[in-house]
């Protein structure tokens, strides 16, 4: 017991010693950049002004360059896989550049988390957990827990889906109105992402970026285009495609905008119905696990206690 409690305070003050190594190279290091471009701006007269945070935020942002301080050996070097996980995070919507190195980061302290937590329990709770059964445990924990931020990035990334293709009929329908009034294209986007703020701020968040885009010079084709790469959905990768053929091509906007509004207008209620139709399949389980045995329990007890006191 006494080994078990040494052999983990040794291991314990180990890991704790490296992540403080690397969390002072890295404020090092931040140092040195933040004087390096202080004396670029005064150089140039562009000296910013210090910003006013609160205690909160400079905790926030240390504990960030601490976990990015970590991740940033793990992360990908290519620039191919590295392009690839900013799509995901895009799509997740992360658009800081620290959003990699926090993201291998957070990966390295989960796996280590997981590796102290069968420690503990091997030391304090599991003593007679033989070698073989700790190392498999272990390294199953290390391995979840690895892999815990890519299923987090998944579930965000299907959320914000879920969200945007709830909003974009409506959407459509404000754009329909703008346009109809005499609004240009990119005065009808910039009106709709201000009105779908209160509603849908995913949706909304995304069109401001769209906006964003022309307002800078980019093409309007090309903004649309990164619009459909960042959310990667169907329903709003085809109403890019119809704004740009109808700019393409010279055709009413107006026209095409209502049309599309009431095809997916007729979609989403084809996806009420849809899910209402899967609905009773869903319901067979909940009804044969919860409420049949206790249905049975309630009309054949009575019968039951009956039939007993008959044959006694």
């Amino acid at each position: 017991m006494e080994n078990g409690i040494i052999i983990f305070l040794l291991i314990f003050t180990a890991v704790f010693l490296f992540v403080v190594g690397i969390f002072l190279l890295s404020e090092t290091y931040a140092r040195r950049w933040s004087i390096r471009k202080r004396l670029a701006d005064m150089e140039t007269g562009l000296e910013e002004e210090p910003e006013s945070g609160g205690g909160t935020t400079r905790r926030e942002n240390r504990l960030f360059r601490l976990v990015g301080s970590m991740g940033k050996f793990l992360q990908p070097k290519k620039e191919g896989n590295v392009s690839a996980l900013q799509r995901l995070f895009l799509r997740a919507g992360y658009r800081s550049p620290r959003t990699l190195p926090i993201f291998f980061g957070l990966k390295v302290l989960l796996a280590l988390t997981g590796f102290g937590l069968i420690l503990v329990g091997k030391v304090f709770l599991w003593q007679m957990m033989d070698p073989g059964s700790f190392f498999y445990l272990s390294i199953l924990l290390g391995i979840l827990g690895f892999y815990l931020p890519n299923l987090w990035i998944k579930f965000r990334i299907a959320r914000r889906k879920d969200k945007i293709q709830r909003g974009l009929p409506d959407a459509l329908d404000l754009m329909v109105v703008c346009v109809e009034a005499g609004s240009g294209m990119d005065a009808a986007i910039s009106r709709t992402a201000e009105e779908m703020k209160k509603t849908n701020s995913v949706l909304a968040e995304e069109l401001s970026l769209v906006n964003l885009e022309i307002r800078a010079g980019k093409a309007r084709q090309d903004a649309l285009k990164n619009l459909a790469l960042r959310t990667e959905l169907e329903d709003l990768n085809n109403l890019t495609t119809l704004l740009i053929q109808t700019e393409k091509f010279g055709t009413s906007v107006a026209q095409a905008l209502r049309t599309h509004s009431e095809f997916m207008r007729t979609k989403r209620f084809q996806r009420a119905e849809e899910l209402a139709q899967k609905m009773p399949i869903k319901l067979i389980f909940p009804l044969a696990l919860f409420i049949f045995p206790m249905f049975l329990l309630i009309t054949l007890a009575p019968a039951f206690f009956i039939f007993v006191k008959f044959f006694r």
